[in-house]
């Protein structure tokens, strides 16, 4: 079947919008004083708070697909299932959405880490979608939106400078531990199984490549949380103030 008539297409177009719906509905919320006082914040907000639902969602349903096909934690390449699929898609439109999010609001250059993951996990996600084939590694990196959840509330908080509040302080030994279960864990089990790909011409050699990309990324931004979270005194003064998008 000709790619523009792939019926994944109408799912991804439908996910995109939704995301975009939804953005534009929760913008519709009153903000902080300390956000609303600030464009660059008020727009990070909105983008947080649309990154925030999909973690809640995708993170959620992400442990059904693994609660309901537990062969997708070894068979990562052949396992599939309806629920997987329809995620993947799910999230890829996400990714989409925030992409464009970026560009259009002129915010590229200061969230191009962004823009290189989301490239990354949407090069990921649509070998799934097109070739279905690794849904199931799909679904255990969406694991990792059990983790954004706490990350998000995270630079939530920080945008709102509430750092003192006592949710903050818990939060972030909460994120801590999330961040390992959720996302250090899963990346190290995905890069074990896809080092079998070694020297060989497939796509898997390829998802090897770019989950090593991505484990760089997630080693530096747990630096960062670490330092900035537990060390923050190790932080160089003219960072301290910054509107990082990341995890500082």
């Amino acid at each position: 079947m000709p790619p523009l008539l792939h019926p994944a297409l109408p799912l991804l177009l439908g996910a995109t919008l939704t995301f975009r719906a939804l953005r534009r509905a929760l913008c519709r919320l009153p903000l902080p004083a300390h956000v609303r006082a600030d464009p660059l914040r008020t727009w990070r907000w909105h983008n947080l708070l649309v990154s925030f639902a999909h973690s809640i969602v995708s993170g959620i349903w992400a442990l059904l697909c693994v609660w309901q096909a537990p062969e997708m934690l070894v068979e990562i390449e052949t396992a599939w299932s309806l629920s997987g699929y329809l995620l993947v898609c799910f999230s890829a439109g996400y990714f989409i959405h925030d992409t464009v999010d970026i560009v259009v609001s002129r915010q590229a250059r200061a969230s191009w880490e962004y823009l290189v993951h989301h490239v990354m996990a949407m090069a990921a996600f649509f070998s799934g979608i097109f070739w279905r084939s690794f849904v199931g590694g799909g679904v255990l990196t969406l694991l990792v939106e059990v983790s954004n959840i706490f990350l998000t509330i995270r630079m939530m908080m920080k945008i709102n400078n509430a750092q003192d509040l006592l949710l903050y302080r818990v939060n972030k030994y909460v994120n801590l531990v999330m961040y390992f279960l959720f996302r250090l864990a899963p990346q190290a089990y995905l890069t074990h199984f896809f080092l079998r790909y070694v020297g060989q011409r497939t796509l898997g050699t390829f998802l090897l490549g770019v989950l090593l990309m991505l484990d760089v990324m997630i080693l530096i931004y747990f630096s960062r949380l670490l330092r900035s979270d537990f060390c923050p005194e190790r932080v160089p003064r003219c960072r301290q103030h910054k509107d990082k998008f990341l995890t500082e």
